[in-house]
């Protein structure tokens, strides 16, 4: 247990997913595993919503917080009757 807690690699590697997830700007590759959906559907939801910066033909970034903003629109209430 304690080498584990020590690993240097491990806890390099926690450390930049941390930092994936506070970012404001992420590409499409970041965003497939953040938000875990398939590259083309997310392209089309981040279009939609308005979250694409295009820097040239090949950079494109995802803004996280207008994104998120628009995913929220899609919670569905909650149903208390329903059982676990």
């Amino acid at each position: 247990m304690d080498e584990q807690y020590y690993d240097i690699e491990r806890r390099t590697a926690i450390k930049e997913e941390a930092r994936m997830f506070r970012r404001k700007f992420i590409t499409y590759e970041q965003a497939e595993v953040i938000y875990s959906i398939s590259h083309r559907k997310l392209r089309d939801i981040a279009e939609k919503a308005g979250a694409v910066y295009r820097i040239n033909d090949v950079s494109v970034l995802i803004n996280k917080e207008i994104f998120d903003e628009f995913m929220e629109q899609f919670k569905q209430p909650a149903k208390p009757d329903v059982k676990i």
